[in-house]
């Protein structure tokens, strides 16, 4: 379904078929690679932050470059913490990650474009 960054909106119009299903299931849609990712529980909503740009990549200015943000919300609450990630590696998304997660129950996903400028 998501063959390159800017299809990630396909997710979101498709949103229906992945509610009350594993993480995996989105994950598996997802063709080119999550190079960030990170875990959040903020006052009651649990979600995955995934990007296709690499940490050093999102801080380099390309002036007119598209960034593409996937929400995907999920239950149980996630059970993340930077302290325990690898060093230098914290926001990696890792098949280790996918294998303990991927199993979580997805209740929204979310999109957000924007241009940098």
């Amino acid at each position: 379904m998501v063959q390159t960054p800017n299809d990630a909106y396909k997710l979101k119009a498709n949103q229906q078929q992945f509610i009350n299903k594993p993480l995996k299931e989105v994950l598996k849609e997802i063709q080119p690679e999550i190079k960030t990712a990170f875990g959040n529980n903020e006052e009651g909503h649990s979600f995955f932050s995934f990007f296709f740009l690499s940490p050093e990549e999102s801080h380099r200015k390309v002036i007119g470059r598209k960034h593409v943000s996937l929400y995907v919300y999920v239950k149980p609450p996630i059970d993340w913490n930077f302290d325990t990630r690898p060093k230098g590696k914290e926001y990696e998304w890792t098949n280790e990650d996918v294998e303990r997660y991927g199993n979580l129950t997805v209740t929204r996903i979310k999109v957000i474009e924007r241009i940098e400028d």
